[in-house]
């Protein structure tokens, strides 16, 4: 885990400002950052099976989880198993946080720095920081 990971979830654990600012993500619907079209969460020739799961999850809801992380981890950014890490308690699949990834990139939330760091598996993984 990466230093910038560990100060996340440090962060999460220990200041009230930050655990108020991930309260407000967890409770929000259909907030600025717009709503996602179940449409867009799976392939139109996919099975109905992909396209029941679409239309059943709150995209917005991960999405707003997934920024909220982005955006406390502030210039220095974090990877992808910072996130994963910060959202544990959650109990989220590796795919729910992953995917939204894509999205908030799209929506103008995010974007990749260019920089890589070295993740648990040890493959390097893309830097994102919050744009918003």
């Amino acid at each position: 885990m990466s230093k910038m990971g560990n100060f996340v979830v440090n962060k999460m654990e220990s200041d009230a400002e930050f655990a108020k600012t991930m309260e407000f993500f967890d409770r929000a619907r259909g907030s600025e950052i717009g709503t996602t079209d179940p449409k867009k969460l799976a392939r139109r020739d996919g099975p109905e099976t992909s396209k029941e799961a679409a239309r059943s999850i709150n995209a917005t809801r991960l999405e707003l989880l997934v920024f909220g992380v982005i955006k406390a981890s502030g210039i220095n950014g974090v990877i992808s198993d910072d996130v994963r890490r910060a959202l544990a308690h959650h109990d989220l699949s590796y795919s729910s946080v992953t995917a939204r990834y894509k999205s908030l990139r799209e929506k103008g939330w995010i974007r990749l720095t260019g920089e890589r760091r070295r993740g648990q598996s040890g493959r390097n993984q893309n830097v994102m920081v919050a744009v918003k």
